[in-house]
């Protein structure tokens, strides 16, 4: 999804904003974890460092300057680092410094993460999903996602992320366009919602609106718009 050139953008583009927003002793932890993580053969400093990110970093709402902003749109379409939090894009540039050689080796220690993690564990890993390697590997574990009843988990795989509209298939994606307006999401902020429109999405869509009006309940505008897009 992402070629190694652009992520290698990402990812300096990343540390920069990681750095104007920690103390030098928290950067300095965070670089050393990085360190040990890159030459551990096992999962231990990268399970510690992944769960001991937000106590030693913080969960400060980051401050991101409007050239960043600019680039990152440039280089990633569609992706934003709006309401993020310190400690989610630290996790986020974490996974981004693994080793990947090693395909299965690689594969292991994330699903590891995404079996142990909490909430805000599994919220990063979501985001993250645009910038792991191995891109096609994920696609279930997205399509695993969508299925989860955490609104914040849901919103981390449908506001700003590339990855959905460029990696799941049109079954998978009108299924999460569908959770999206059931559970009553900010689908403006879906990336590629208009560009996938599909037959199959609209005449799902039309189907949900009859059994909105049926039962004397409103409609969100937007499902009008996809339906005639998708005629």
């Amino acid at each position: 999804m992402i070629d190694l050139k652009r992520k290698k953008q990402l990812s300096d583009i990343f540390q920069k904003i990681i750095q104007q927003n920690l103390e030098l002793d928290a950067w300095s932890w965070l670089d050393n974890k990085v360190e040990l993580i890159k030459n551990e053969e096992k999962t231990l400093q990268l399970n510690l460092s992944f769960s001991q990110l937000p106590r030693k970093l913080g969960k400060e709402n980051i401050v991101v300057q409007s050239e960043d902003v600019a680039d990152l749109k440039q280089l990633l379409p569609g992706f934003s680092l709006e309401t993020w939090t310190i400690d989610r894009l630290c996790r986020v540039w974490l996974l981004m410094q693994l080793p990947d050689q090693n395909k299965e080796q690689y594969l292991k220690k994330i699903n590891t993460l995404f079996i142990a993690s909490e909430m805000n564990e599994l919220i990063a890993l979501y985001s993250a999903l645009p910038f792991l390697s191995h891109t096609e590997e994920w696609v279930g574990k997205c399509e695993e996602g969508i299925r989860s009843n955490i609104g914040t988990v849901l919103e981390a795989i449908m506001y700003h992320n590339p990855y959905p509209s460029v990696m799941l298939s049109e079954g998978a994606w009108n299924q999460m366009i569908l959770k999206a307006f059931f559970t009553e999401k900010d689908v403006k902020k879906i990336t590629g919602l208009k560009e996938r429109v599909n037959q199959a999405l609209a005449n799902t869509l039309n189907d949900y609106v009859q059994e909105r009006l049926a039962a004397h309940r409103t409609v969100h505008p937007e499902i009008y718009q996809l339906i005639e897009l998708g005629k």
